[in-house]
Protein backbone atom coordinates (compact mmCIF):
# COMPACT_ATOMS: atom_id res chain seq x y z
CA UNK A 1 0.00 0.00 0.00
CA UNK A 2 1.33 3.46 -0.96
CA UNK A 3 1.00 5.26 2.39
CA UNK A 4 2.69 8.40 1.08
CA UNK A 5 0.02 8.73 -1.60
CA UNK A 6 -2.76 8.17 0.94
CA UNK A 7 -1.35 10.87 3.24
CA UNK A 8 -1.03 13.26 0.30
CA UNK A 9 -4.63 12.55 -0.70
CA UNK A 10 -6.01 13.38 2.74
CA UNK A 11 -3.58 15.99 4.02
CA UNK A 12 -2.92 18.13 0.94
CA UNK A 13 -3.43 20.97 0.95
CA UNK A 14 -2.93 21.16 4.74
CA UNK A 15 -4.35 24.47 5.94
CA UNK A 16 -1.86 25.23 8.71
CA UNK A 17 1.07 23.76 10.63
CA UNK A 18 1.03 20.05 11.42
CA UNK A 19 0.49 20.72 15.14
CA UNK A 20 -2.39 23.12 14.42
CA UNK A 21 -3.86 20.70 11.89
CA UNK A 22 -3.76 17.88 14.45
CA UNK A 23 -5.42 20.02 17.11
CA UNK A 24 -8.09 21.20 14.67
CA UNK A 25 -8.78 17.63 13.55
CA UNK A 26 -9.28 16.40 17.12
CA UNK A 27 -11.57 19.29 18.05
CA UNK A 28 -13.64 19.39 14.87
CA UNK A 29 -17.01 18.57 16.54
CA UNK A 30 -16.45 21.33 19.10
CA UNK A 31 -15.40 23.81 16.43
CA UNK A 32 -18.42 22.93 14.31
CA UNK A 33 -20.78 24.07 17.06
CA UNK A 34 -18.83 27.13 18.26
CA UNK A 35 -19.84 29.11 15.17
CA UNK A 36 -17.14 31.73 15.54
CA UNK A 37 -15.97 33.54 12.41
CA UNK A 38 -12.40 34.10 13.59
CA UNK A 39 -9.81 31.87 15.23
CA UNK A 40 -10.26 31.58 18.99
CA UNK A 41 -8.77 29.70 21.97
CA UNK A 42 -5.97 28.36 19.78
CA UNK A 43 -8.44 26.68 17.41
CA UNK A 44 -9.16 27.48 13.78
CA UNK A 45 -12.63 28.76 12.93
CA UNK A 46 -14.26 26.71 10.18
CA UNK A 47 -14.60 29.67 7.76
CA UNK A 48 -10.96 30.65 8.27
CA UNK A 49 -9.86 27.07 7.78
CA UNK A 50 -11.91 26.78 4.59
CA UNK A 51 -10.34 29.99 3.26
CA UNK A 52 -6.89 28.56 4.03
CA UNK A 53 -7.60 25.40 2.03
CA UNK A 54 -8.85 27.44 -0.93
CA UNK A 55 -6.04 30.01 -0.82
CA UNK A 56 -3.46 27.27 -1.32
CA UNK A 57 -5.03 26.58 -4.71
CA UNK A 58 -5.16 30.21 -5.88
CA UNK A 59 -2.71 30.83 -8.71
CA UNK A 60 -2.68 34.62 -8.78
CA UNK A 61 -5.14 37.48 -9.28
CA UNK A 62 -8.44 36.04 -8.08
CA UNK A 63 -12.16 36.63 -8.60
CA UNK A 64 -14.15 35.45 -5.57
CA UNK A 65 -17.77 34.98 -6.62
CA UNK A 66 -20.26 35.32 -3.75
CA UNK A 67 -17.65 36.90 -1.50
CA UNK A 68 -19.99 37.49 1.46
CA UNK A 69 -19.39 39.63 4.53
CA UNK A 70 -16.41 41.99 4.45
CA UNK A 71 -14.96 40.34 1.34
CA UNK A 72 -12.80 38.39 3.81
CA UNK A 73 -11.20 35.91 1.46
CA UNK A 74 -9.67 38.50 -0.85
CA UNK A 75 -8.80 41.01 1.86
CA UNK A 76 -7.44 38.72 4.58
CA UNK A 77 -6.28 35.56 2.83
CA UNK A 78 -5.09 36.91 -0.53
CA UNK A 79 -3.71 40.22 0.76
CA UNK A 80 -6.06 42.11 -1.54
CA UNK A 81 -4.83 40.33 -4.69
CA UNK A 82 -8.23 39.95 -6.27
CA UNK A 83 -11.83 41.11 -6.50
CA UNK A 84 -14.85 39.93 -4.51
CA UNK A 85 -18.35 40.21 -5.96
CA UNK A 86 -21.80 39.42 -4.60
CA UNK A 87 -25.46 40.07 -5.40
CA UNK A 88 -26.28 41.07 -1.81
CA UNK A 89 -24.75 43.98 0.09
CA UNK A 90 -23.56 42.21 3.21
CA UNK A 91 -21.79 44.09 6.00
CA UNK A 92 -18.45 45.43 4.88
CA UNK A 93 -19.17 45.37 1.15
CA UNK A 94 -19.15 48.47 -1.03
CA UNK A 95 -20.94 49.28 -4.27
CA UNK A 96 -17.85 48.04 -6.14
CA UNK A 97 -18.48 44.55 -4.76
CA UNK A 98 -22.11 44.39 -5.86
CA UNK A 99 -23.10 42.86 -9.20
CA UNK A 100 -26.85 42.66 -9.62
CA UNK A 101 -26.76 40.13 -12.48
CA UNK A 102 -24.07 37.46 -12.19
CA UNK A 103 -25.08 35.90 -15.49
CA UNK A 104 -22.62 38.41 -17.01
CA UNK A 105 -19.47 39.18 -15.05
CA UNK A 106 -18.37 42.84 -15.48
CA UNK A 107 -14.82 41.91 -16.48
CA UNK A 108 -12.88 41.50 -19.71
CA UNK A 109 -11.93 38.11 -21.10
CA UNK A 110 -8.85 36.49 -19.52
CA UNK A 111 -8.63 38.89 -16.56
CA UNK A 112 -8.05 36.46 -13.68
CA UNK A 113 -5.79 33.56 -12.78
CA UNK A 114 -8.25 31.92 -10.38
CA UNK A 115 -12.00 32.09 -9.85
CA UNK A 116 -13.47 30.81 -6.57
CA UNK A 117 -16.96 29.73 -5.52
CA UNK A 118 -16.54 29.13 -1.80
CA UNK A 119 -19.49 27.20 -0.33
CA UNK A 120 -21.97 29.02 -2.52
CA UNK A 121 -22.43 27.40 -5.95
CA UNK A 122 -25.53 25.76 -4.47
CA UNK A 123 -26.96 29.25 -3.91
CA UNK A 124 -26.79 30.06 -7.59
CA UNK A 125 -30.32 29.42 -8.91
CA UNK A 126 -30.28 26.14 -10.83
CA UNK A 127 -31.00 27.65 -14.30
CA UNK A 128 -28.04 30.04 -13.92
CA UNK A 129 -25.35 27.64 -12.69
CA UNK A 130 -24.01 26.72 -16.13
CA UNK A 131 -24.09 30.38 -17.16
CA UNK A 132 -22.06 31.55 -14.16
CA UNK A 133 -19.50 28.79 -14.59
CA UNK A 134 -19.18 29.69 -18.28
CA UNK A 135 -18.57 33.29 -17.26
CA UNK A 136 -15.91 32.07 -14.84
CA UNK A 137 -14.25 30.23 -17.72
CA UNK A 138 -14.42 33.33 -19.93
CA UNK A 139 -12.71 35.68 -17.47
CA UNK A 140 -9.89 33.22 -16.70
CA UNK A 141 -6.57 33.29 -18.52
CA UNK A 142 -5.45 30.08 -20.25
CA UNK A 143 -3.62 27.87 -17.76
CA UNK A 144 -5.69 29.24 -14.86
CA UNK A 145 -8.05 27.45 -12.50
CA UNK A 146 -11.40 27.46 -10.76
CA UNK A 147 -11.92 26.34 -7.15
CA UNK A 148 -15.33 25.23 -5.86
CA UNK A 149 -15.96 24.10 -2.28
CA UNK A 150 -18.93 22.08 -1.11
CA UNK A 151 -19.80 20.30 2.12
CA UNK A 152 -21.19 16.83 2.64
CA UNK A 153 -24.98 16.95 2.05
CA UNK A 154 -25.90 15.84 5.58
CA UNK A 155 -23.36 18.20 7.12
CA UNK A 156 -24.60 21.13 5.01
CA UNK A 157 -28.22 20.68 6.08
CA UNK A 158 -27.32 20.12 9.74
CA UNK A 159 -25.03 23.16 9.79
CA UNK A 160 -27.75 25.35 8.34
CA UNK A 161 -30.25 24.17 10.94
CA UNK A 162 -27.81 24.68 13.82
CA UNK A 163 -26.88 28.18 12.65
CA UNK A 164 -30.54 29.05 12.19
CA UNK A 165 -31.23 27.87 15.75
CA UNK A 166 -28.32 29.93 17.13
CA UNK A 167 -29.61 33.08 15.47
CA UNK A 168 -33.15 32.48 16.67
CA UNK A 169 -32.27 31.67 20.29
CA UNK A 170 -29.26 33.94 20.84
CA UNK A 171 -30.12 36.86 18.59
CA UNK A 172 -26.94 36.42 16.55
CA UNK A 173 -26.59 36.95 12.81
CA UNK A 174 -24.51 34.02 11.59
CA UNK A 175 -26.98 32.71 9.02
CA UNK A 176 -26.21 34.70 5.88
CA UNK A 177 -28.75 32.58 3.99
CA UNK A 178 -31.56 33.87 6.19
CA UNK A 179 -30.22 37.43 5.97
CA UNK A 180 -30.28 37.41 2.17
CA UNK A 181 -33.14 34.98 1.76
CA UNK A 182 -33.15 31.63 -0.04
CA UNK A 183 -34.72 31.64 -3.48
CA UNK A 184 -36.84 28.75 -4.70
CA UNK A 185 -34.23 27.39 -7.14
CA UNK A 186 -31.34 27.48 -4.66
CA UNK A 187 -30.21 24.41 -2.71
CA UNK A 188 -28.56 23.65 0.61
CA UNK A 189 -25.95 21.54 -1.20
CA UNK A 190 -24.94 20.14 -4.58
CA UNK A 191 -23.91 16.57 -5.30
CA UNK A 192 -20.35 16.01 -6.45
CA UNK A 193 -21.55 14.59 -9.75
CA UNK A 194 -23.45 17.77 -10.56
CA UNK A 195 -20.46 19.98 -9.77
CA UNK A 196 -18.11 17.91 -11.93
CA UNK A 197 -20.58 17.74 -14.82
CA UNK A 198 -21.21 21.49 -14.76
CA UNK A 199 -17.50 22.31 -14.58
CA UNK A 200 -16.86 20.06 -17.56
CA UNK A 201 -19.72 21.63 -19.54
CA UNK A 202 -18.26 25.07 -18.89
CA UNK A 203 -15.00 23.92 -20.46
CA UNK A 204 -12.87 23.01 -17.45
CA UNK A 205 -10.66 19.93 -17.57
CA UNK A 206 -8.42 17.90 -15.24
CA UNK A 207 -11.01 18.29 -12.48
CA UNK A 208 -9.79 16.95 -9.15
CA UNK A 209 -11.36 16.67 -5.71
CA UNK A 210 -9.58 16.90 -2.35
CA UNK A 211 -11.00 16.64 1.16
CA UNK A 212 -10.66 18.89 4.20
CA UNK A 213 -8.92 16.47 6.52
CA UNK A 214 -9.32 18.72 9.56
CA UNK A 215 -13.09 18.77 9.02
CA UNK A 216 -13.26 14.96 8.99
CA UNK A 217 -13.69 14.95 5.19
CA UNK A 218 -17.15 16.47 5.57
CA UNK A 219 -16.04 19.38 3.41
CA UNK A 220 -14.07 19.30 0.18
CA UNK A 221 -13.06 21.25 -2.88
CA UNK A 222 -12.82 20.81 -6.62
CA UNK A 223 -10.16 22.31 -8.85
CA UNK A 224 -10.61 22.53 -12.60
CA UNK A 225 -8.36 24.05 -15.26
CA UNK A 226 -8.77 26.22 -18.34
CA UNK A 227 -6.28 24.79 -20.81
Amino acid sequence: MDYARILHYYLYPMPRSLSQTTKDFLTFPLRAFLLVEGDKWGLSALPSERFDYVSRNVRGYCLDVGCGKYNRFVKEFLNGEGVGIDVFKYDGLTDENIVEDLSTFPFEDETFETVTFIANLNHVPEPLRDTELSEAFRVLKPGSNIVVTMGNPVAMVMTHKVVELYDKKLGTNYDVDSERGMEEEESYYLKDTEIIERLARAGFSEIEKSYFFTQWNLNHLFVGWKR
